[in-house]
């Protein structure tokens, strides 16, 4: 494919952006991140809702608003207009109008789905023709097919079905893999990985963090295992100092990975970082922490690609049992490599490229 006839390419990201969660943001951030990596030349830059913990520290060049950018619709359309982007990328984002201005302003148009629900949004007569690509970012066995009342609008209006990616994430990285086992002297397939999300989500008031931090000393208290806690950006306390747990405030997503593909297993939240271990091969407990988890942990469940708790102390601790031993290990990682689960990062560069 010939390149670009422009190398100063310019890339807005508007992702669903809260004080709660995380995945839209770094995901965002991900792709971010490679297409400088495509085009180095390339201009980046956000929108973002400032009461998110990470608005701030954000690497790129932002606009901060008072809500997440989806209700402000009049402040990111002049956005919009003065940075005339290339090519505009809306993660479960955007109201119609604004998907509408960011075309009319000479963008192309890039939608993110995660679920069902907001697939189907993408769908819908107008904001489809206001979509030059329709990205899903779930496995396929999850999201199932669209209804034949979509495909027949999608093949009336001659536009292509959404593009089922599954998970985006950086790959590992061998380099800081070596770097990250010896600055927590660990060692590879011989510690246990915690994260519940961005550290902001609660259940009846609880921290979500603080369970898997307590479940975490419990594992290590039973296998003699070191456990990682990655807290989270998003975490409002102190770390918590737990014998034979590293706590870690908040890791990049290379580092995440990097530290992840070399875990025994891990305890995770049901958003972006399960999707991330079951393409990675690693035998993982789900705990949903938000009510769009429930159905995705359920589903992986069915699929045999990883086991489930309930948010309690003690579903978590019985459950993190399960997960040690060997039979259990072994039968998820042979189900996760018959799902042929993999990295949808290069797609999504590719559709861009190919937009462009």
């Amino acid at each position: 494919m010939a390149e670009p006839s422009r190398q100063d390419l310019k890339f807005l990201f508007i992702p669903v952006s809260s004080a709660e969660g995380i995945g839209e943001y770094m995901r965002s951030l991900i792709l971010a991140d490679a297409v400088v990596s495509r085009w180095p030349q390339a201009q980046i830059h956000f929108i973002l809702n400032r009461d998110a913990p990470y608005a701030a520290n954000c690497p790129y060049a932002a606009d901060l608003l008072d809500e997440t950018p989806t209700k402000r619709v009049a402040a990111v359309n002049r956005i919009i207009s003065d940075y005339r982007p290339d090519v505009a990328i809306f993660d479960a984002s955007g109201r119609r109008t604004q998907l509408q201005h960011a075309q009319h302003c000479g963008a192309k148009v890039v939608f993110i789905s995660q679920h069902r629900r907001k697939r189907s949004r993408g769908l819908k007569w107008k904001r489809i023709c206001a979509t030059d690509s329709h990205l899903v970012v779930q496995p396929h066995f999850f999201i199932g097919d669209i209804s034949w009342l979509e495909r027949f609008k999608l093949w009336l209006l001659h536009k292509s079905e959404p593009l089922v990616i599954g998970p985006v994430f950086c790959p590992p990285n061998q380099a800081r893999q070596t770097a990250l086992l010896q600055q927590y002297q660990l060692q590879s397939d011989a510690f246990w990985l915690f994260n519940a999300g961005s550290g902001g989500h609660r259940v009846d008031g609880i921290l979500v963090a603080d369970a898997f931090a307590k479940a975490a000393a419990a594992m290590y208290q039973q296998t003699g295992m070191t456990c990682i806690v990655v807290y989270g950006p998003n975490y409002p306390q102190a770390l918590p100092q737990l014998p034979g747990v590293i706590g870690i405030a908040a890791i990049n997503n290379t580092d995440f990975i990097s530290l992840l593909s070399a875990a025994k297993g891990a305890v995770l939240a049901g958003g972006d970082t399960l999707l991330q271990a079951l393409a990675l091969h690693v035998p993982t407990l789900a705990v949903s922490v938000s009510k769009d988890q429930f159905a995705r942990v359920d589903s992986c469940v069915r699929q045999q690609l990883c086991l489930k708790a309930d948010f309690n102390a003690a579903a978590l601790v019985e459950a993190s049992r399960q997960l040690q031993e060997p039979q259990t290990i072994n039968r998820l990682k042979q189900q996760m490599a018959s799902q042929g689960l993999s990295n949808g990062l290069d797609a999504a560069i590719a559709q861009i490229e190919a937009l462009l």
